[in-house]
């Protein structure tokens, strides 16, 4: 049957029951019957409609039908992936139940479920998260429910948060003081443990690297030098270094300001917590400063590539002494008459040094001894002062 096909269907009505009475209000006689056209319709005439249209068999129909069904699965998780895999972390106890007032205490990537990117987090991310939450706990979806006191506190934690986070300064402030981060800095590698290994230079670039990383992202000049490898030249190493003790920071700590007492309008209050809160920037900033120096002292007294590039030169000078000396194997003549004057004319710097040392310290002791006679003379007359008063 194709759908230009029709059948005709003879309907023979049946007579109505015995107890049937014709009600007044239908009239004196019984519709007449109308001829209807009816259209074929349901899953399995379009089934039939896509075998004849696309001339398949039933076995090619029904792996038509799977290849359909496979693609729409794929769509739908093509769209569940489009969320980015964010803002479904789980929710603690502890989370739920931060107080909204205490904002600048609270960790804003943690409260949108954004604590497995931090601030890697790109600004879609940000957006989906934050919807996602707002969809689950919004006050609205909350009335009424069992149990529910509709307390609105941790949907208020979710707008701060996502207004921190999409404020790009604010935004730069609040990874400036990031927590998360400050607990990673008690965990700075120490040089015993990269001598204490069982591969010293390996250990030195799998401890140090990560650290070096986690704080270039502060950096105002890109790119940064990272810490590269074992057989990096001299240059690069110097290079590294001199970035690294020269570091030009974006950190700042305006995040941690204390507020203004609110309803205060003391011009001289405002001005005092102004002063206080720069004071406090500029002590976090200079011991931030000295933190980060402290980092990078430590890799270069363990960095391996120190101890190498020291051998590597002291082989190149030996070298260029050996290929300075005579055919004997020796020194020449005039090498050796110039060594001999060198030692003579350092040990003779020696001994006038030692001489002049002695007689200072001489002179030293003389002096002491005048003033502790005249300290004595001047103890007696006083003492015969007295006597005589």
């Amino acid at each position: 049957m194709t759908m230009g096909d029709i059948i005709t269907l003879p309907v023979v009505p049946l007579p109505p029951p015995s107890d049937w009475k014709q009600e007044p209000s239908q009239g004196n006689s019984i519709s007449p019957f109308v001829e209807r056209k009816l259209i074929p319709v349901g899953p399995a005439y379009l089934a039939h409609v896509r075998r004849v249209v696309h001339d398949l068999s039933f076995e090619e129909h029904d792996k038509h039908v799977e290849e359909v069904e496979k693609r729409r699965r794929n769509l739908e998780q093509e769209e569940d992936e489009d969320d980015l895999g964010v803002g479904d972390e789980e929710e603690t106890e502890d989370i739920l139940s931060l107080d909204p007032k205490e904002w600048k205490k609270q960790d804003h990537y943690e409260v949108l479920g954004l604590s497995h990117l931090r601030y890697k987090a790109t600004p879609e991310q940000i957006k989906i998260a934050h919807r996602k939450k707002v969809l689950k706990h919004h006050p609205d979806k909350k009335a009424g429910a069992v149990g529910s006191s509709n307390d609105d506190a941790f949907f208020k934690c979710i707008q701060k948060a996502h207004d921190v986070l999409t404020h790009p300064e604010k935004h730069r402030q609040f990874d400036s003081v990031d927590p998360h981060y400050d607990l990673l800095d008690t965990d700075v590698p120490t040089a015993q443990q990269v001598t204490k290994a069982r591969d010293p230079n390996s250990a030195f670039f799998k401890l140090f690297a990560p650290v070096f990383e986690r704080e270039a992202r502060f950096s105002r000049k890109q790119p940064v030098p990272l810490l590269g490898e074992y057989s990096d030249s001299k240059e690069k190493v110097e290079g590294f270094y001199d970035f690294w003790y020269n570091f030009d920071s974006w950190r700042s700590f305006e995040y941690l300001d204390k507020e203004v007492n609110e309803g205060s309008d003391n011009r001289d209050d405002k001005r005092y917590t102004e002063k206080k809160n720069k004071a406090e920037r500029a002590r976090r900033k200079k011991e931030d400063t000295a933190r980060l120096r402290n980092i990078v002292d430590v890799a270069l007294s363990a960095d391996p590539r120190i101890k190498r590039i020291k051998q590597e030169e002291k082989e190149a000078r030996e070298a260029k002494r050996k290929n300075k000396t005579g055919p004997g194997g020796g020194l020449s003549k005039t090498q050796a008459e110039e060594e001999k004057r060198r030692a003579e004319e350092e040990a003779k710097a020696k001994e006038e040094s030692e001489k002049t040392a002695k007689a200072e310290a001489k002179k030293a002791k003389a002096a002491a001894a005048n003033a502790a006679k005249k300290a004595r003379r001047a103890a007696r007359a006083e003492g015969g002062g007295a006597e005589a008063s």
